[in-house]
Formats: C-alpha cells, sequence, structure tokens
C-alpha cells in the first residue's frame, strides 16, 4: 500500500481511520482495484457490468460516512471490467448533508491508500449552457467554487484533469457515436437548485453545469496525484433556461433514461485501457 503523501493535509484527513477502512476492504476482497468510478446519479446500472462483484456496504467499512441522499446507496462494489480490476463507489456524501470536508473526500484518500491510479469522478448536474438538453454528457476541463469554503487541498491553481484520460473519452465517444461536449463545472453548497441570477452569473463566467458536489473530491485526488477525469450527466436544465420547473424526481427520471447511453460510455473508457497501464 501507499505511504500518506499529504502530510500538508493532516487536518483535514484522518490517516489511522482511512488505514484501518483500508486494511478491513484488503481483508475482504480478492483482488485489490486499479480504477475506481463514482457512480454518480445515471451510472446505477453500471454496478451490472462490473464482473465476479464483490459488495461491501459502506456501514461495515470502519469510519466510512454513509450517504443519506435518495439514490446514492452507499456500498463499495469490487470487481473487473475487460479484466481490469474496478471499484465502483455507490453512493457519496455531500456537504449539504451536514458532512465535513474530511469526510466527503474520505473515499478518496482510501482509494488512493488502496493505490487506485486512475479515477473517473462522475456527477448529475444542472446544465447552464443553452446548447445542452437534458441526457448531454460534459467531459469537465475546469471548475469554479460558488461555495465560499476553503480550499484546503491544493495551494495552487494545478490542473486536476488526466489529459490521457479526456483523450480515450473524445476516442470512446466518436467510436460509439455518442454527444458529448467538454466544459466548466460550478460547486454549489445545495441542496437547493440554484437561482435563475446565479444561473445568469455562471452564463458569464462560461460555466457549461453547475452541481453539489464533485469538486472537493476533485481537488483531492488532484493532490494525490491520481490520474482522474470528471464526466457530468446533465439531468436537469439550470433555472431560468427552459422554463421547465426543477425537481428531484426530474433528476432521477432523466439519470433512469439516460444509464445505458452513459454506462456504455464508461466502460468504452475502461475497455481503452490495458492492464499494464
Amino acid at each position: 500500500m501507499k505511504s500518506d503523501k499529504s502530510a500538508d493535509y493532516r487536518k483535514y484527513i484522518e490517516p489511522n481511520k482511512i488505514q484501518q477502512a483500508a486494511n478491513y476492504i484488503e481483508q475482504k476482497i480478492s483482488k485489490i482495484p486499479r480504477l475506481a468510478i463514482t457512480l454518480g446519479s445515471g451510472l446505477g446500472n453500471f454496478a451490472e457490468r462490473i464482473e465476479n462483484a464483490q459488495n461491501l456496504s459502506s456501514q461495515e467499512i470502519p469510519h466510512y460516512p454513509s450517504p443519506t441522499v435518495e439514490g446514492h446507496y452507499g456500498q463499495l462494489l469490487f470487481g473487473e471490467i475487460n479484466s481490469i480490476p474496478v471499484v465502483g463507489i455507490q453512493g457519496r456524501s455531500h456537504y449539504y448533508e451536514g458532512r465535513s470536508l474530511k469526510e466527503i473526500v474520505f473515499y478518496v484518500d482510501l482509494l488512493d491508500k488502496l493505490s487506485i491510479k486512475y479515477f473517473i469522478l462522475t456527477n448529475a448536474a444542472g446544465g447552464v449552457d443553452p446548447d445542452l438538453k437534458p441526457g448531454d454528457l460534459v467531459i469537465l476541463d475546469s471548475y469554479l467554487n460558488f461555495t465560499q469554503i476553503e480550499r484546503p487541498f491544493l495551494d495552487k491553481d494545478t490542473n486536476p484533469f488526466s489529459q490521457k484520460l479526456v483523450n480515450l473519452a473524445h476516442n470512446v465517444a466518436a467510436q460509439k457515436n455518442i454527444k458529448i461536449m467538454q466544459g466548466k463545472y460550478c460547486w454549489t453548497t445545495g441542496p437547493s437548485f440554484e437561482t435563475w441570477e446565479e444561473v445568469k452569473v455562471c452564463q458569464k463566467l462560461n460555466v457549461a453545469v453547475v452541481g453539489m458536489s464533485t469538486v472537493p473530491e476533485l481537488q483531492r485526488a488532484a493532490a494525490l496525484k491520481l490520474k482522474t477525469i470528471g464526466i457530468s450527466l446533465v439531468t436537469n436544465m439550470a433555472a431560468g433556461i427552459n422554463g421547465a420547473e426543477l425537481s428531484h424526481e426530474e433528476v432521477q427520471e432523466t439519470a433512469d433514461k439516460a444509464k445505458t447511453k452513459y454506462s456504455d460510455f464508461i466502460t468504452g473508457i475502461i475497455g481503452t485501457l490495458k492492464n499494464k497501464d
């Protein structure tokens, strides 16, 4: 296993708890994964693609913060895709649940302790760019933090995205004839949706999608030097874009409709990696 590479951030993490969680997982699973996927809304049925799956509930893993949001199940799925050992993170914690930053990124530190090399970080998001529509996919290339929460995991403007994974994603989209865009993600605290005035500010700042997660994990992954790609599924258009009323039900419904395309896309990205990568 890896040693802790991030001593400067110790006040935001608890190395002993992370180690205990990693020890528990290593005793339970048959093969340590090399790639992790955060299964945001719309990737629920991706779990069905994982072969030889072993399921660990987040509640049984020592110190692991279990999610409380509807649709976030709180389990880790270990197995293989195209002979590559993977783990699917089904359910993340959000700041609006009353979680601290170190609770939100606990699983990222755990993945690093398990020697994960690649990290596919997905989310459901509201479309700000009027060229988007529900069901579209956006590869993230930058982000904004509208939360006013300190950013403890980076001390400079580090690019958190792996160009290798971004290139692979574009190639897979072209091969599968899947429409994708590339753009900026804006993090807000939630759980309420953004107002029309806030959305107008986002548009002036060239934001493509807005959501309530991802940035803390993205920053933490960058600090730990994980090879990371961020992908948003547009589950609704942000307030004022098309006049539709926003609801959690709409998010879930759109995510469900897009699940096959989304899962095909993620499976394709993993399939392009070689076992030696």
